[in-house]
């Protein structure tokens, strides 16, 4: 098991980083050379600023059993797709029963965006220490389930 961070603006990568090492799972952060990022625990990776060219090369490394933690739900998607768990900074999990209607309002939401002329919205609420400890919660439980799976196919 490893776990995989879409690091680019990612508001929990001490949270993840010290839950991580308190399991010894390895930890990659992801980013593009916009968003350099240093860290004693984990390998930052750093790729090409393009257009989805982080979350394409994350993508490429996980696999069946990995942690990706990352607010895009078509890389929550693509995770899944590849057996991976994938978890948003909120604690949210994306899962194969939520990713579709996930999806679809994002869909709905750009659509009803453009046809109202509005491009820009407002940005999310300013995050608070109860969104952390919330987040930590999830990641705790996400982890434990994703070692009960291990344990239960060895």
């Amino acid at each position: 098991m490893q776990i995989y961070v879409d690091a680019d603006a990612c508001p929990v990568i001490d949270i993840v980083e010290r839950i991580a090492e308190n399991h010894g799972i390895p930890v990659a952060l992801l980013c593009d050379t916009n968003h350099i990022i240093a860290s004693d625990y984990s390998e930052v990776i750093v790729v090409g600023a393009g257009a989805d060219a982080v979350d394409f090369k994350l993508i490429s490394l996980c696999g069946e059993g990995d942690i990706v933690v990352t607010q895009d739900y078509g890389v929550a998607a693509m995770a899944l797709g590849k057996s991976a768990y994938a978890i948003h900074q909120s604690g949210r999990w994306y899962t194969n029963d939520n990713i579709d209607r996930m999806l679809m309002e994002r869909h709905l939401n750009k659509k009803a965006r453009r046809s109202s002329h509005k491009n820009h919205i407002k940005g999310p609420a300013k995050r608070t220490a109860e969104d952390d400890e919330r987040f930590e919660q999830s990641f705790e439980k996400l982890i434990q389930q994703a070692y009960t799976m291990i344990d239960r196919f060895s």
